[in-house]
């Protein structure tokens, strides 16, 4: 028999039995990313698990989030899954179609669209997906396997070897720090990036001031004479460390190029820090150019698509927000 748990009504300890079994687990998914998700003001987190015969079977974690302002509240409202769902590897097909079913009739009214982000293959599942009116859309990803960290730095592109060299022997240096003032510093950096150049909504500083305190959170910062030009933000489980959110200072200092150095401490950080992959979390869709994804590229990764399963709750506003974002990014 079927059952239905929301929100803290889900055991921890069924929860983490889930994570360590599933092979489709991530960080995203975990009772501590839901347990951090509490504690921030601007967004709204939700979880619903199913449960056959009293084991947790499959479980979706993520969040309803709306940017500023009444109107733009109302036509912004999105409930957002990274990395996808939880599942168990024996799920029946019963399970998940109840799970999709809660998670639309629960949020329905609450969003616009809800919007699964997959780090994993979920092709076996893609069928109830559509059954249950989920849209697939492709959209890539880079995931470097570490296995030999001197290989892994090795299939770096030759280009990226030269920039790593030149910037340190211009004194860059990348660390990791905890430190609120040197968070304030590459939050500037990232908030510029987001509002001038990728013209896109960014988590206000909140949320970077809290992940950096918990142990799962990873900020590294490349620096010259102090001065921090960028960073790189992620999160880790046991096995995978993910890239969040990264920036860089481009152009600031000649011969220094700190993206690539941010970038590049954080796979260095997995490789010294007994990770077996690094997560990019994302390069685009296969049929847009998308300069981030050879950004990427070049760091050695393995390219896949698992892309994101799409489900509109309200297709009027739904189409309106796209029209809307658009025309941002145009001025």
């Amino acid at each position: 028999m079927l059952s239905v748990f929301k929100n803290d009504e889900i055991k921890s300890i069924s929860w983490d039995k889930l994570i360590g079994l599933s092979s489709v687990a991530t960080w995203f998914q975990s009772y501590a990313c839901y347990s951090f998700y509490k504690e921030l003001s601007f967004l709204t987190p939700f979880a619903y698990g199913i449960e056959d015969k009293g084991e947790l079977k499959a479980l979706v974690c993520g969040y309803l989030i709306a940017e500023k302002g009444f109107v733009k509240s109302y036509f912004s409202r999105r409930a957002i899954i990274p990395g996808g769902l939880l599942l168990a590897n024996d799920i029946s097909e019963e399970a998940l179609e109840l799970l999709l079913s809660e998670l639309k009739s629960d949020l329905q009214r609450k969003a616009i669209y809800i919007e699964l982000r997959n780090l994993h293959d979920y092709r076996a599942y893609k069928d109830t997906f559509l059954k249950a009116g989920f849209e697939y859309q492709a959209h890539l990803n880079y995931q470097i396997s570490i296995q030999d960290g001197a290989e892994v730095l090795a299939n770096f592109s030759e280009n990226r070897k030269r920039q790593i060299k030149q910037s340190m022997a211009e004194g860059i240096v990348c660390e990791k720090t905890e430190r609120l003032e040197d968070v304030r510093a590459f939050y500037r950096i990232l908030q510029h990036t987001y509002s001038k150049k990728l013209k896109l909504p960014l988590f206000p500083l909140e949320f970077f001031e809290g992940i950096v305190s918990k142990a799962y959170g990873k900020l590294l910062v490349v620096k010259i004479e102090d001065k921090i030009l960028g960073g790189i933000l992620c999160v880790g489980d046991e096995k995978v460390l993910y890239e969040w959110f990264v920036c860089g200072d481009d152009g600031e200092h000649p011969r220094v190029y700190p993206s690539v150095m941010a970038t590049q401490s954080g796979i260095e950080y997995a490789v010294n820090n007994g990770y077996s992959m690094f997560d990019f979390m994302g390069a685009g869709k296969p049929d847009k150019k998308y300069g981030v994804r050879d950004f990427k590229a070049r760091f050695g990764g393995k390219l896949v698509e698992h892309g994101r399963f799409l489900y509109i709750c309200s297709p009027l506003l739904y189409f309106t927000g796209k029209i809307a974002i658009t025309l941002r990014k145009l001025f």
